[in-house]
């Protein structure tokens, strides 16, 4: 055995072991080799951020023999398969202490390569950026491309065979906006890779992890720890943490709202009249409107539009003197019938195609323009239209949208190819909006929010949302979904998420109930940040002013979260100090708790607040799990050590414990008289 830096390398007759702080990392056997190598041509088709991804897979090869070199810094292991093929690893540390695994083909036509870690039977797997559907990936493989979620997310349902037979639409399991190569093991390390290539991670055998890689290298970081809390420091110190909220965040609920300046103004008095604490207005259609069989949708043309909005500088300063900001919406792609389109264009900013030319993507019944993102000349002249459209305005947020509709077969200016890029696209894109905040001083005052995203989101991205849930009770696509993707992507080192209230996704027959927006409501008191949607056919939705009923449930809930601004407030400073998030699974605070590592679909909010929503239609109780602790119902006052419990759980009232002995008792305890 040889050891360096933690390392431990044994070799044996058939091959070797590779051990990082007591974790088996790699085991290599001609029989059981850990690497192959192959040469693939990906076929990728876009259809509206819907991805048709195939491998035409030329060779697959295991690389059987391996050789052991030591060097000054670590090791370098040539695999080998005859005289054929060969590939090398290089394993070391890197400045920071962590275990770095640096893999190269040796023949660049060799663009696929499969490495397998070693597991452990019992393992369990958290990660890979915003998982909807499973929070616990062991036993399935994932692929990581950032795409549209899909509508349904599940090939077993109606919903999702209508939207796979209108537009290849209904998605699966494993598609989501924000994928990551970085996974948590219940061994205590992490690890992550830092390409941006097509990947699939499979997690499906018990013996062993297959991360497949679309690309002639790959470089792998790992880091253990003694607690969960300790390794997810470790992994946000990696990969970056969010800066605080703005204040006003805290302030209420941000309402959407579309339809122009009076529209806004009178669902604005309408919601305060009824007692609702109201800290914004998000008008996504402040640039105007463009109908579509899908719905309404926005005019991608990212400046106010005067006519829609009349004096809407004047009222955001008005808005702002009474404590509401006015939130608008952009994206990184021009509509190709408008100015800023044609200004891109005529200054050489937009990504091209084979031929030269600009490159239009069509995104349902019209074309935009891509920014290239990649071009230091477009990104600064983007950065600009934030600053003078947006910013300048006065908005106190806006919804950065898309970027994960980056097409592979367009080029850019950086010569990188736009399959490589693909996943790194919403990472720049929130890069630009970060920059633009940052330069302006307006970093902590203005938000903005994401739903793509990809490693450097933690750093750049301030806030993100769950995207484009469905109106429905559906536990792949509707409220359920949210739960196991805000702690998924927690488990990735992004600490701050939410939803739209209610849903946006109305297809196929679906309609927002009142019931649904009223428990998805009391879900987002318990988030860091509240904000309504009315969908993509409002007219199908119920909204929250659809009666008084639903007008004072929301004076309720604005009011549970107002009272919780200082807890909220310490678990978002916390998150940003040391990258613990604010909604956590149970295990990062119970682990001993076996139970604890099954549960997708409650959570820790801050340390000490335990909730667990409704997510069916119809219920009036609720059963949850309590892990061991001496707990308190924050409705009724009754206490409880743990276990399986059931509980009334009326609208207004979701099921949440809180910890008897916490600090924050007092606070919480007032929850009861609200």
């Amino acid at each position: 055995m040889r050891t360096l830096h933690n390392i431990d390398l044994k070799n044996n007759e058939s091959g070797f072991t590779l051990r990082w702080q007591d974790r088996l990392i790699l085991s290599h056997t001609v029989d059981a080799p850990c690497l192959w190598i192959g040469a693939g041509e990906a076929d990728i088709e876009m259809f509206r951020g819907n991805f048709s991804i195939k491998d035409k897979l030329n060779e697959k090869i295991a690389l059987t023999d391996a050789t052991v070199t030591q060097q000054s810094a670590g090791w370098a292991i040539r695999f080998t398969r005859g005289d054929a093929v060969s590939a090398t690893l290089l394993v070391g540390v890197d400045a920071d202490g962590r275990l770095e695994l640096k893999l190269k083909n040796d023949a660049t036509r060799y663009n696929r390569i499969w490495l397998r870690l070693a597991a452990q039977p019992e393992d369990h797997i958290y990660g890979c950026g915003e998982q909807f559907s499973y929070f616990d990936l062991r036993g399935k493989p994932f692929p990581l491309w950032t795409s549209e979620q899909g509508v349904g997310r599940n090939k077993q349902t109606y919903v999702t065979w209508q939207a796979d037979c209108k537009e290849n639409a209904g998605g699966d399991y494993y598609w989501t906006f924000f994928p990551q190569p970085t996974f948590v093991s219940t061994q205590k390390y992490y690890c992550h890779v830092d390409n941006s290539c097509y990947m699939n991670f499979d997690f499906s055998a018990p013996e062993f992890h297959e991360l497949a890689f679309w690309e002639d290298n790959a470089t792998l970081r790992f880091e253990c720890a003694q607690t969960y809390v300790d390794l997810l420091e470790k992994l946000t110190g990696l990969l970056g943490r969010q800066p605080e909220l703005p204040d006003w965040v805290y302030d209420g609920v941000t309402l959407g709202i579309q339809g122009g300046t009076e529209v806004c103004q009178q669902k604005l008095d309408a919601m305060r009249q009824g007692g609702v604490k109201v800290n914004g207005i998000w008008a996504q259609d402040w640039s105007g409107i463009r109908m579509t069989s899908f719905g309404k949708r926005v005019m991608w043309n990212w400046k106010w539009n005067s006519e829609l909005y009349p004096q809407l500088d004047e009222r955001i300063a008005q808005w702002k003197q009474e404590g509401v900001q006015f939130l608008s919406y952009i994206n990184p792609y021009v509509a190709s019938d408008k100015d800023l389109c044609e200004e891109a264009a005529t200054r050489g900013y937009l990504t091209k195609n084979a031929d030269g030319k600009d490159y239009h993507v069509e995104f349902g019944e019209f074309y935009a323009g891509v920014i290239d993102l990649t071009n230091p000349e477009a990104y600064g002249w983007y950065k600009e239209v934030i600053k003078k459209n947006l910013i300048a305005l006065g908005c106190g947020g806006w919804m950065a949208d898309f970027g994960e509709y980056l097409p592979t077969d367009t080029f850019l200016h950086n010569g990188v190819s736009a399959e490589i890029m693909h996943n790194a696209w919403p990472a720049l894109w929130a890069k630009c909006n970060y920059e633009a905040l940052q330069e302006t001083g307006k970093l902590g005052e203005i938000l903005f929010f994401m739903r793509a995203g990809y490693t450097g989101s933690q750093k750049h991205s301030v806030m993100m949302w769950a995207g484009d849930q469905n109106v429905d009770w559906s536990l792949d696509d509707g409220l359920a979904s949210v739960v196991p993707a805000a702690l998924s992507l927690a488990m990735t080192g992004h600490g701050l998420h939410h939803s739209d209230i209610g849903g946006y996704t109305t297809l196929f027959e679906m309609k927002r109930s009142k019931e649904l927006l009223l428990r998805w409501c009391d879900f987002s008191a318990f988030t860091p940040m509240m904000r309504t949607h009315e969908g993509n056919r409002p007219g199908d939705n119920w909204q929250f002013d659809g009666d008084a009923e639903t007008i004072a449930h929301f004076a309720r809930m604005t009011t549970v979260f107002t009272t919780l601004t200082p807890y909220i407030k310490a678990a978002v400073t916390q998150n940003a100090k040391s990258g613990l998030p604010v909604m956590r699974p149970l295990f990062l605070h119970y682990e001993d708790d076996a139970r604890a590592y099954t549960l997708k679909y409650q959570y820790l909010f801050g340390r000490d607040l335990l909730v667990a929503p409704v997510h069916e239609e119809g219920r009036h109780d609720w059963t949850l799990y309590l892990p061991q602790d001496s707990w308190v119902n924050a409705w009724t006052g009754e206490t409880c050590d743990g276990g399986d419990v059931t509980v009334d759980a009326p609208l207004g009232k979701p099921p949440v414990f809180y910890r008897q002995h916490s600090d924050w008792a007092d606070l919480f305890s007032s929850l009861r008289h609200i």
